[in-house]
């Protein structure tokens, strides 16, 4: 074999060892690369496993490490990783047993809307921050919806470190995409058998709130008074074990969000399609705020006039798809009034729906006075009316007739003779709470 080597000629010996040192460099080129994806591969499964301890973590407050907990944690966060390039541009919903449990894809409670339910049972806000890189933000989601700390009241945490978290997590998404929609549910009223006294649940609330303020991008959405009863507690009829919903329960939270999900522009995209009855006349042209003007106030103290704009500089009212929306302020309450620009004078009949937010304030001028328009079971005056769609759309008619009007709610009568001046503009008032607005228009008597 030596004799033979040494009688080849010199380029195939060349050529020979090109190929040997060739096929050991790809050799190792394909270990290097396996070891790579080990690597990666622990690094993935070690993010996604519940860390043994609180040490180097994100957050204050209590993190839970039963052995129920551990093993939910680890096996829904391993589904969740595999489907991270599928559920890309979807809408999460991030939280407890109480998001958990409404399904993975939510009741389908929104049809046409790509969901992903990142919610687990028994999670903490601080477990939640932990996994909110892999779990949401990898998403690169279109919106966030949040709803956590039932179970960090449970576990002895107070309303003040609760709120931390969810300022790291609200902070965490901001840097992300500071333009993401973000709707911070309430904590869910519960019971002092719970470990979850009301006073608790408003407390958090409250410190949550403060919170929210800071981010231009999240809408808190009030499912605290939406479910809550007299003494502040859940209502067994939704809450059959007194801390989670029941199909009624999550079908009412359902509804309440889809008017918050509609403004931010995840649902309900569509123009409406609204033909106006002979006779009436549309006061809005169903693209921007033209005809209309904000009035002066003490957060916005000049008087702004709104033609071709689609929305006031401070964004409260906003022309989306032919809906006037009064957008929930985020200090949580800020009187305001837009008016047509028109005064409207004599006999006519107004006609307008609105759809209000659990507990949403607003109300309709009519020349100078104001008819109160509002979430009416939960914001009143006018509790009692069989009617009545919560966080759907309702009809409301104004028949004036020498200066008295006849005021009704799907067709139910709220104010048999409301007395007005002869003249004036039509207008609606922002308090708290989203409010919208569409088809208003009006007949007048010639």
């Amino acid at each position: 074999m030596a004799s033979l080597l040494i009688s080849l000629p010199a380029k195939i010996m060349k050529s020979s060892l090109l190929f040997a040192r060739g096929t050991l460099a790809v050799a190792c080129l394909l270990t290097c690369t396996s070891t790579s994806n080990i690597v990666f591969a622990q690094r993935a499964a070690a993010s996604i496993e519940l860390p043994a301890s609180d040490d180097g973590l994100p957050g204050a407050g209590p993190i839970r490490r039963y052995d129920w907990f551990r093993n939910l944690w680890n096996e829904k966060r391993k589904v969740w990783a595999t489907k991270t390039e599928a559920d890309q541009n979807a809408v999460v919903f991030l939280g407890d047993s109480i998001t958990q449990g409404w399904g993975d894809d939510l009741g389908n409670s929104f049809p046409g809307l790509k969901v992903a339910n990142r919610g687990i049972s028994g999670d903490t806000t601080r477990g939640m921050l932990v996994r909110l890189n892999d779990d949401v933000l990898a998403l690169r989601p279109t919106g966030i919806v949040m709803l956590m700390g039932t179970n960090d009241l449970e576990e002895g945490a107070d309303a003040k470190t609760i709120a931390g978290n969810i300022e790291l997590i609200l902070s965490a998404i901001s840097k992300h995409n500071s333009k993401i929609p973000v709707t911070l549910c309430r904590v869910f009223p519960a019971s002092a058998s719970k470990k979850r006294p009301a006073d608790q649940i408003k407390a958090i609330n409250a410190e949550v709130a403060q919170v929210a303020q800071k981010f231009p991008q999240v809408t808190v959405l009030d499912t605290w008074t939406l479910y809550a009863n007299e003494q502040g507690d859940a209502k067994e009829s939704e809450f059959p074990d007194l801390l989670h919903p029941n199909q009624l329960g999550y079908a009412k939270w359902g509804a309440a969000l889809r008017p918050i999900l509609a403004t931010q522009g995840l649902i309900e995209t569509k123009p409406d399609d609204f033909v106006v009855e002979p006779g009436f006349t549309l006061l809005t042209n169903g693209k921007d705020l033209s005809g209309w003007k904000l009035a002066p106030s003490k957060s916005s103290p000049t008087e702004e006039l709104l033609e071709g704009k689609s929305r006031t500089t401070d964004g409260r009212y906003v022309a989306i798809n032919g809906r006037i929306v009064v957008t929930t302020p985020p200090e949580g309450r800020r009187i305001q009034q837009l008016y047509t620009t028109r005064e409207f004078a004599g006999d006519f009949v107004l006609k307008l729906e609105f759809r209000a937010t659990p507990n949403a304030d607003s109300g309709v001028f009519i020349r100078e006075p104001q008819l109160q328009c509002r979430d009416y079971p939960l914001a009143g005056p006018y509790k009692d009316l069989k009617q009545y769609r919560p966080q759907d759309w309702n009809e409301l008619v104004v028949t004036v007739k020498d200066n008295v009007a006849v005021c009704t709610c799907n067709g139910e009568v709220i104010e048999a003779a409301f007395k007005l001046p002869p003249s004036g503009p039509i207008g609606l008032e922002g308090d708290h709470g989203q409010m919208e607005y569409r088809r208003i228009r009006i007949s007048q008597s010639k």
